[in-house]
């Protein structure tokens, strides 16, 4: 719920704006422009980001000890079934804050990526501009993503070819779980950076040489 507080509001509707002038809509767009870049690329959503992952892992793997058991033939024993039966079930209750987490994270950056694209539209200003692209952060979501996306692909392929028929399907079925979740995510943590990259290019583009961005009259699109 707190994401979505704190964000700001979307800017009122070009008849209702009443900035006394120019400087202090930049200074307002400034504002929620750099709030926005924080939400949605900034150390709190990596955060959120990477415990989805982690919460989704451990629940996965709690229902993995079953299904391992189950390829093993352990589970036909009495104790070690009811044992891994509320293990199972352990797991999945982890499992659905985990799926709550990575949904509410998608749900929230559209959100975010809305009102970014709104108050980026309502002007130019070189110097807010340039912390908007947020290179650096782009570049560092991508590069994690894509990590996650190859041990996802790496794992969907060695886990079936070096699986010993003796551990029977569990093993395979877990090791696919682990991967699924890998790829899924690093997919999503990809598409929020090419997103981003492909929305500021949408909303502010590159201006050209020798002309200041800052001396443009404002946009009220």
């Amino acid at each position: 719920m707190a994401p979505r507080t704190l964000l700001p509001p979307p800017p009122p509707p070009a008849e209702l704006r009443s900035w006394p002038d120019r400087d202090a809509l930049l200074a307002d767009r400034a504002l929620a422009l750099d709030v926005l870049r924080r939400r949605l690329l900034g150390g709190g959503r990596f955060a959120l980001y990477a415990g989805s992952v982690l919460v989704l892992q451990l629940g996965w793997g709690m229902v993995g000890v079953t299904l391992v058991d189950l390829g093993n033939g352990a589970i036909l024993d009495p104790i070690t079934f009811f044992v891994g039966l509320i293990v199972a079930v352990l797991g999945l209750g982890v499992l659905v804050p985990g799926v709550w987490l990575a949904v509410r994270g998608v749900r929230h950056d559209r959100v975010v990526r809305e009102r970014l694209v709104r108050w980026a539209s309502l002007d130019r200003h070189g110097p807010t501009d340039a912390r908007l692209r947020a290179p650096v952060l782009s570049a560092c979501w991508m590069v994690l993503s894509t990590v996650l996306c190859g041990l996802g692909l790496w794992l969907g392929f060695a886990v079936p070819a070096g699986a010993d028929p003796a551990d029977g399907r569990g093993l395979v079925a877990y090791g696919m779980g682990v991967a699924l979740i890998f790829w899924i995510n690093g997919l999503i943590g990809l598409f929020k950076a090419v997103g981003h990259y492909r929305t500021v290019l949408r909303v502010v583009p590159p201006r050209p040489a020798g002309r200041s961005a800052s001396s443009e009259p404002p946009r009220h699109g």
